[in-house]
């Protein structure tokens, strides 16, 4: 489905993935955000999950990706913002809000700035401060289908996922840098990767935001995979020395965990949302 917003008298529409399954009144809502250069079918075997087990499901792509419309957020502030304005119009009080990477960091920062609104927040694919290599960002501006290529080669530790993702022998370094090129010639007019990956490298409030999650005892969990270049595991230790109440889970895989380790990463957060 779509929603139209007008913020800032700019009107645009979101798109919005919801599981294949028809709204519920009454049910919980599960919000999942995605990372640079990627959109909602990320979450694929998540969402279907969720939605076909009790939730309301809002897997959706962040402004200026995919088939979403609008400016893209130029900081982790501006997306975070962008979700509630989402939630206002659908009138929902109240979610679960779970993002990977670039979206852990908006989740993290929406979580903060209504916490009481926030049932549930997963942080999966984590890492603050999130930097990003001169390099890379650099790349990322300049040859960004040069920096889609390194940008795989980090963020995979197995070739092909298991039977449950994408199905047997799919090749998840090409499947993945087919999606980032997808997404961004999705955009005509902005660069999402460089804007993303600057998003990301500029975000300064996540220790701040933590801590305000934690004061909230806003139900938290971390869902890390050990082969992670991206965003290691290490990476984390100034969130989670905050999170005093939080969880952690760790699953086998790279970056791209929600492809690469579909039913442990399912299970993290499916285990988690009924906590």
């Amino acid at each position: 489905m779509k929603v139209t917003l007008t913020t800032n008298g700019q009107t645009q529409d979101t798109f919005i993935y919801t599981g294949g399954k028809a709204w519920v009144d009454g049910q919980p809502t599960a919000v999942m955000i995605h990372g640079v250069l990627n959109d909602h079918s990320v979450w694929i075997l998540q969402s279907r999950y969720l939605a076909h087990h009790g939730y309301n499901v809002l897997a959706f792509d962040l402004p200026g990706h995919g088939q979403s419309t609008g400016a893209p957020p130029a900081t982790v502030e501006a997306a975070a913002a962008h979700i509630w304005a989402l939630l206002d119009v659908l009138k929902i009080e109240k979610a679960a809000l779970i993002g990977h990477s670039f979206g852990a960091l908006i989740a993290l920062q929406a979580a903060a700035e209504r916490p009481a609104a926030c049932t549930h927040l997963g942080l999966v694919g984590i890492a603050y401060p999130m930097r990003v290599s001169p390099v890379l960002l650099e790349l990322s501006q300049s040859d960004p289908l040069k920096a889609i290529d390194m940008v795989n080669t980090f963020s995979h530790s197995t070739l092909a996922p298991p039977p449950s993702a994408l199905g047997p022998g799919t090749w998840l370094y090409g499947a993945s840098r087919a999606l980032m090129r997808r997404i961004l010639r999705s955009n005509r007019t902005d660069n999402v990767f460089h804007i993303g990956f600057n998003a990301c490298n500029q975000y300064a409030g996540g220790e701040a935001a933590m801590g305000v999650v934690t004061q909230h005892a806003v139900k938290t969990r971390f869902v890390l995979a050990d082969g992670d270049q991206m965003t290691p595991p290490k990476a984390t230790k100034s969130l989670t020395s905050l999170a005093l109440h939080a969880t952690t889970a760790m699953v086998h895989g790279g970056h791209q965990l929600m492809l690469e380790a579909p039913e442990e990463t399912l299970r993290a957060i499916a285990d988690f949302l009924t906590v």
